[in-house]
């Protein structure tokens, strides 16, 4: 029996209050508006910016179904919706290309205003939620809350791919792998020859290596504090790792002197930690390097640095959804995957069950996942949880 037009009841992973675990609870989602689209969930990642609005990090609206990085397959559409149909198996796009406004005509613009990264919302383009518990409202993350066997994102927040393509996968390029991959190949355009480094080896990171082995780097440093992530960052391109708990000086003299004095041509902060931020700046080359802030900051953090750090020609970049206009660029990502241009498996430690959400940011938070900053659920992924 058809469910287009109907309010759909099913499991959603909902937060209540920050510091709080998730509650697996029975919610109504209600049937998608003109311009809008329901999408079942199939696979959906575990990211560090959910875990950040756990912490309090990131500021948002309660209660709330986090989930930003996921595939799934349309069950509905509303009125005037053309781009996709029931039975596509789509990637929802936190970071949303309309094609109209003046940041998605640009050029180098992805920031799309339809987004909700700014000063979140949690509602849709009316005002409204298409969530709710017991007749209570439950606000929306990034526009997209994947933490949900059924979500409702506005057209420009969902794209098509490859019907053959894996959803515990390619979930993986709704965020992770394409951030950190585009921040390298678009945000900061590594060059051939050129020596990077990449501070934070999580899931995020290791798709920046990836990406700069990919553009030809000849020296790609791993910077983290986490041994065990070494071996695994070697394996995706690194080919040196720096622990700055081994060094009593500063992480960016050491990086100096691994580099003759001149510091590296680009560098990535890829953790969301200002001091962080100001270490990879510090660490590049005082003329012509450029440093790019990937990892998401707290809401309510500041940073303070030197202006002598960017007087003498260094570029500080920031970088969102790797720089990559999503409407455009998510198609051809997985394409380019399913054609083996490159590996999301080595990004893959835990697939879980939708139930054992809270266990998998657990593993986030304990590092035990050696080599991901994300889970997924309801299939394979960096942290995969299965629906």
């Amino acid at each position: 029996m058809s469910t287009a037009g109907k309010v759909i009841k099913c499991k959603a992973a909902v937060v209540w209050e920050v510091k709080k675990p998730f509650s697996i609870v029975e919610i109504e989602v209600a049937p998608p508006k003109a311009h809008e689209v329901r999408i079942k969930i199939l696979a959906s990642g575990v990211c560090r910016s959910d875990d950040h609005v756990l912490s309090g990090a990131l500021q948002v609206k309660f209660p709330i179904i986090l989930g930003h990085e996921a595939a799934g397959v349309v069950e509905s559409v509303g009125e005037g919706v053309t781009c996709v149909k029931p039975g596509d198996k789509v990637i929802p796009l936190f970071a949303p290309q309309c094609g109209e406004c003046s940041t998605c005509k640009h050029p180098r613009g992805n920031l799309c205003k339809m987004g909700d990264l700014g000063v979140p919302t949690g509602l849709m383009l009316d005002g409204t939620s298409r969530f709710t518990y017991k007749g209570q409202q439950i606000y929306s993350f990034a526009k997209t809350s994947t933490f949900a066997e059924y979500t409702v994102v506005h057209e420009s927040a969902v794209v098509k791919i490859d019907a053959a393509a894996p959803p515990e996968k390619v979930c993986l390029i709704g965020c992770g792998f394409s951030t950190g991959y585009g921040a390298a190949i678009n945000t900061a355009k590594v060059e051939s020859g050129s020596t990077c480094a990449v501070f934070g080896l999580g899931g995020v990171g290791l798709s920046t290596v990836m990406g700069c082995k990919a553009a030809g780097a000849s020296r790609i440093i791993g910077v983290d504090t986490n041994k065990d992530k070494f071996p695994k960052a070697k394996e995706m391109g690194a080919t040196e790792c720096v622990n700055p708990l081994d060094f009593k000086k500063p992480i960016n003299e050491v990086l100096y002197g691994l580099t003759d004095g001149e510091g590296v041509d680009y560098s990535f902060e890829v953790i969301g930690r200002t001091d962080t931020m100001t270490a990879a700046l510090a660490s590049c080359h005082m003329n012509y390097g450029t440093s790019v802030v990937v990892g998401v900051p707290p809401s309510a953090s500041e940073i303070t640095f030197s202006p002598a750090l960017i007087f003498t020609g260094r570029t500080w970049k920031g970088s969102i959804f790797g720089g990559w206009k999503s409407k455009e660029a998510v198609p051809k990502l997985v394409s380019d995957f399913m054609g083996g241009k490159f590996a999301l498996d080595p990004l893959i430690t835990h697939t879980l069950s939708f139930d054992k959400i809270n266990e998998g940011f657990e593993l986030l938070r304990s590092g035990k996942r050696f080599y991901i900053d994300q889970m997924v659920l309801w299939g394979p992924s960096e942290s995969t949880i299965l629906f």
